[in-house]
């Protein structure tokens, strides 16, 4: 859940530089089949949406229905709200959804966003169906060894460290009735080489890269560049965690 200070050209820099290209994400699309068992007609929360990115690959994907849930007016109108997707303006602690209203709920690269996780858990366990599942789609302290960014800005290391672990989401959600059934790590490919990549990077999109000096931002960069020469044809593959949380006994 990006912070709500985006402005309109911000917002679709966001778009262009942080959107995972729907070709890159096949492995989330079945790993997603799997844990939700999505079905047309059914309802699905996006809590952070964003730009809509996932939103849209949910529609397309699954023919489903998507609430999909943003503060930061600027990227709110960059979802392709219409057939099949309405946007929202709201936050993982205070959902502007009904009780019982969704089959599912989606949380992509968010959770270090949400102030307050339990009462993010309790809104989620109000606004689900018994049974549904919670997907997070996050970057954990410990596990992201394999993330681009920590790869060629190792720096960022010390910016995930600060995020919630995985332990640490489980207990705030286990506060709600909410268990861990799955926890998968899972790639995707952002750019069709490492050179891609370094063009398509915006470092005012990434709270991980606005946190570096303007040295290790360069350096980093710079790696990825050598990266790129030494083997032009290398993919530009990261991994994100993929942890799905349910209601105890359901």
């Amino acid at each position: 859940m990006p912070g709500d200070s985006y402005d309109a050209e911000a917002a679709a820099e966001y778009r262009q530089a942080r959107e995972v290209p729907r070709e890159g994400l096949e492995s989330w699309r079945q790993a997603i089949a799997v844990e939700a068992g999505f079905a047309a007609g059914m309802t699905v929360l996006d809590v952070g949406a964003g730009t809509g990115g996932f939103a849209a690959a949910f529609r397309d994907w699954f023919a489903v229905n998507v609430l999909a849930v943003e503060p930061a007016a600027a990227m709110r109108a960059l979802i392709p709200a219409g057939e099949g997707i309405q946007a929202l303006d709201g936050r993982a602690e205070a959902l502007p959804v009904p009780d019982a209203c969704a089959d599912a709920a989606w949380l992509g690269s968010v959770m270090h966003h949400i102030g307050d996780l339990e009462a993010a858990a309790r809104e989620l366990r109000r606004a689900l169906r018994p049974g549904a599942p919670v997907l997070i789609r996050n970057t954990f302290p410990g596990r992201s060894e394999r993330d681009l960014r920590v790869r060629f800005f190792p720096e960022t290391a010390d910016s995930v460290a600060g995020y919630p672990t995985v332990e640490q989401v489980e207990a705030a959600f286990a506060t709600a009735g909410f268990r861990r059934t799955a926890l998968r790590c899972l790639p995707q490919e952002s750019a069709p080489t490492l050179a891609a990549y370094a063009d398509r990077i915006r470092r005012d999109t990434d709270t991980k890269l606005r946190a570096l000096s303007d040295d290790a931002y360069a350096r980093g960069l710079a790696r990825i560049r050598e990266a790129a020469a030494a083997d032009p044809e290398e993919r530009a593959v990261s991994w994100m965690d993929l942890l799905v949380l349910r209601r105890a006994g359901q």
